[in-house]
């Protein structure tokens, strides 16, 4: 058996495969784009059958740009986008579009449900809120508004778990993409008894539950032809893209941590039981292995607000950037250095798009706080930064406050390429920011470490802790800490303060 690893990223834009080898070293990666349909302005779907098409054409080219054999790969494994909702038939066909994770349909499916199990019980089973962005509430809404298609669904599936399906003829799914169902008892690692209970679901139109290191099949001689790599190839399950993002950041043991930094961004740790915030500010997934766990804090635009900076105040900078071929944010880091940290009292809140954790508020809104005539775009640049930074230290607090140990945060993500807000967040959170060798890449290594495990290539999980390789580190610095410790009550009374303003700007 070959000892060469394939890694599949189903993501929202689109399938990235890669290939490794047993160093965790990339050998050839391949990306495979796909369409997204917005049919309101609650609902966002895709179209399987894509997803399938993506896995092969960009397996193919993985192989052709690699120059290896069919007989090299020891297994295929993968990372998905998680809390989706996809009806498919006894023979895995679909009978609908998959209803994606960014999808809210299903409001009055969540209120029905709150009816009849308390958002706290869901909390402590599932490890989550109740939300329409979780499996749930869609599967639900099919119930409700395409009973047609509900009768008919053999099981109901998440994007890797189709794609799993077609390669093998197998039901499968893990325990970290479970976990994002809104459906799944994350200690008892099953789909939770009382909850099918109350709303009435049928257990046996639900896939079964592996850990993410299962030979869940292998590869048929049929999906052989399609894919082009051997029948008979291994298929171990992985996981959903959080849990696979931290294997691949080598947070794999308690009192490790990572954050995501990308339009969205996260704070998530390894721990060896479910964290319950009293506030619920957090929620908890199931990580790669049994017995371990993901507690986490989920921002709304982190990169995304840099991003709209970028759109709204930096055309300058845009073209500057496309002349000498660099990126704008390059130019736009090299403007906010010029700045001293606080941007002399300039705050941004960056709620444009509402806000998850700490606030669960979809209402809030993005606010500069401060500005007088010597504020310039600089200034504005900074703050921007600084703002994403401070909430992120709200999650982080939320973590640390009930006791929770970390020794550092590994940074991955695209906002990670930039030493300037590597070194920003080290004196916000107040302690030592690694940057591994991998930043957009650690999903697939998690999933690629899934498949290793699986076949035994890797005695376990930890080996993360030897594949992934740390490039830079960044210690805080005592002056800036302290300009942010003065700063961080300040921003967090700041939204405080504007919750009531928030909920008269609605509609507005």
């Amino acid at each position: 058996m070959g000892k060469l690893i394939i890694a599949h990223d189903l993501g929202t834009t689109g399938n990235k495969a890669t290939l490794f080898d047993p160093e965790g070293k990339i050998l050839a990666s391949s990306f495979f784009g796909y369409e997204t349909f917005y049919p309101d302005a609650l609902s966002v779907e895709q179209n399987p059958e894509d997803y399938w098409k993506a896995v092969c054409v960009s397996t193919q080219e993985l192989m052709e740009k690699a120059k290896v054999r069919k007989e090299d790969i020891g297994v295929v494994s993968f990372s998905g986008q998680m809390m989706g909702a996809l009806p498919v038939d006894a023979k895995g066909n679909p009978l609908a579009r998959i209803i994606i994770w960014a999808d809210r349909r299903g409001i009055k499916e969540v209120e029905w449900v709150r009816e009849r199990i308390a958002d706290e019980e869901i909390y402590r089973i599932t490890g989550h809120r109740l939300s329409p962005n979780y499996s749930l509430a869609k599967i639900l809404w099919f119930r409700n508004a395409r009973p047609e298609v509900y009768t008919k669904a053999h099981k109901f599936l998440l994007a890797k778990d189709f794609v799993v399906f077609r390669l093998t003829g197998k039901w499968a799914t893990d325990f970290s993409d479970a976990s994002g169902t809104n459906l799944f008892d994350i200690v008892e690692e099953r789909w939770s008894p009382k909850i099918l209970d109350a709303t009435g679901l049928d257990e046996e139109k639900l896939p079964p539950v592996f850990p993410s290191f299962a030979v869940v099949g292998e590869i048929t001689k049929e999906a052989a032809e399609e894919v082009g790599l051997l029948p008979g190839t291994p298929v171990v399950i992985g996981g959903g893209d959080g849990a696979c993002a931290a294997c691949g950041a080598g947070v794999v043991r308690e009192g490790q941590a990572y954050n995501y930094l990308g339009s969205s961004s996260w704070i998530a740790l390894a721990s060896n039981q479910p964290f319950y915030d009293p506030k619920m500010r957090t929620f908890t997934f199931h990580h790669l292995a049994p017995g371990l766990f993901m507690p986490t804090g989920t921002m709304q635009a982190a990169g995304g607000s840099y991003q709209w900076c970028r759109d709204a105040l930096c055309g300058e900078e845009i073209k500057a950037a496309k002349a000498l071929g660099v990126s704008p944010y390059l130019l736009m880091d090299l403007e906010a250095e010029k700045v001293s940290p606080g941007s002399e009292g300039l705050l941004f809140l960056p709620y444009l798009l509402g806000e998850r954790a700490p606030w669960w508020n979809p209402h809030a809104r993005g606010v500069f706080i401060g500005l007088t005539p010597r504020h310039r775009k600089a200034h504005m640049i900074r703050a921007v930064l600084e703002g994403v930074s401070l909430n992120l230290r709200i999650i982080l607090d939320a973590f640390r406050e009930q006791g929770l140990q970390i020794e550092n945060m590994r940074l991955i993500g695209g906002g990670a390429k930039g030493d300037f807000w590597a070194k920003m967040l080290a004196n916000v959170f107040g302690m030592e920011v690694l940057r591994p060798v991998y930043l957009e890449e650690a999903t697939s290594l998690g999933a690629a470490i899934c498949g290793g495990v699986g076949i035994g290539l890797y005695r376990g999980i930890e080996v993360a802790e030897e594949l992934v390789k740390i490039r830079d580190r960044f210690v805080p610095q005592e002056e800036e800490v302290e300009v942010y410790e003065r700063l961080y009550p300040i921003f967090v009374t700041s939204y405080l303060s504007l919750r009531e303003v928030f909920e008269s700007l609605v509609g507005g």
